[in-house]
């Protein structure tokens, strides 16, 4: 789906605030997408407290026919906790800000969490908070980053890329897939859950944008590998190989492996240890199954397997997660009132 670095936020206590998220909308906004952070966090039993601002608390034009009116200037970002960056009218910047976008962004706190979606990366890029760092936008727009923004580190196949306190996301959906993935950071998978559920969306999607670029349609006429696809999620404690997914899915296991990566965006082994290790997370969440239990529950050999994909997906060993979302936290902090 995306680099991922699992650090926990500060969860929330009693007579403290929810945690603040201040979204920054820009000239040529995209509506759409200026909505996820409401939508995804505003499902979160109030864990979130959502303020929409813009530079100097004006309405901005959107990328549609019609404006919007908020009701804070970037003053809201000084205390926000999180700040989103949804997608707008990239032209307007270059490989620097402009003052007023420059004393807008100046307003956010050290060590506040960031998160851009789609074009919002520029934003971030031409302040400088990006240069070493990884980072991903909409793969359309990836060859105009990188002549702007050399010094950031562009994967341009990922939905979105977490680098600790900084997450930058790809086009349009993928802001709710960064969103829920927040939520799940702040919440564990299993409240993520619940909330793309309201949302009517899945709690995670498979592969990256490599699945979204342009490139030759498979013939119509070849069955995809959906049904596989849930066949073998049904199974993932057996030692499924792709042999067994080609069988199933009636096709070579050359044009099962070719059909996988146009669909999904990965290889069917890659997606077999995504499953695995989603499921592993879920069930550490919610059981009190041993490491090696859940292994055997999620079709890896042993616990030393288990610990090794995990802490390769997520940075952290199966005991670790569990110790962090074994029990759901009341809501997010960090900020006292």
């Amino acid at each position: 789906m995306g680099h991922e670095v699992h650090r926990r936020r500060p969860v929330q206590l009693p007579g403290h605030r929810p945690h603040r998220v201040g979204v920054l909308a820009l000239e040529g906004v995209y509506p759409f997408e200026l909505g996820i952070p409401n939508r995804v966090f505003g499902y979160a039993d109030g864990r979130y407290d959502v303020r929409t601002c813009t530079v100097d608390g004006r309405p901005v034009r959107t990328s549609a026919d019609f404006t919007v009116a908020v009701e804070h200037g970037a003053e809201a970002l000084e205390t926000a906790d999180t700040v989103v960056v949804p997608p707008f009218d990239h032209t307007i910047v270059s490989d620097r800000l402009t003052e007023p976008l420059a004393a807008a962004v100046a307003r956010i706190r050290p060590g506040t969490r960031i998160v851009s979606i789609c074009t919002g990366a520029f934003l971030l890029a031409a302040a400088g908070l990006l240069d070493g760092r990884p980072a991903t936008t909409h793969w359309v727009l990836a060859d105009a980053f990188r002549r702007l923004f050399p010094k950031v580190a562009l994967d341009a196949e990922v939905l979105f890329v977490d680098d600790g306190d900084i997450l930058t996301s790809a086009g349009a959906a993928s802001g709710l897939d960064v969103c829920l993935h927040v939520v799940r950071k702040d919440h564990g998978s299993e409240f993520a859950n619940r909330v793309a559920r309201r949302c009517v969306v899945p709690p995670w999607r498979e592969g990256g944008q490599a699945q979204y670029i342009e490139q030759p349609v498979p013939d119509p006429s070849s069955a995809g590998t959906a049904a596989t696809r849930q066949w073998a999620l049904e199974h993932l404690d057996e030692p499924l190989t792709l042999a067994d997914l080609a069988g199933h899915a009636r096709m070579s296991a050359r044009t099962l492996a070719r059909r996988f990566q146009e669909e999904t965006g990965t290889s069917p082994g890659r997606w077999f240890i995504q499953q695995r290790v989603q499921r592993a997370r879920q069930l550490l969440e919610s059981s009190d199954l041993s490491v090696d239990q859940i292994a055997g529950e999620v079709g890896f050999a042993t616990g030393a397997s288990l610990r090794k994909h995990l802490h390769a997906a997520i940075g952290v060993s199966p005991l670790a997660y569990r110790r962090t979302f074994r029990t759901t936290p009341t809501g997010p902090g960090p900020g006292p009132l």
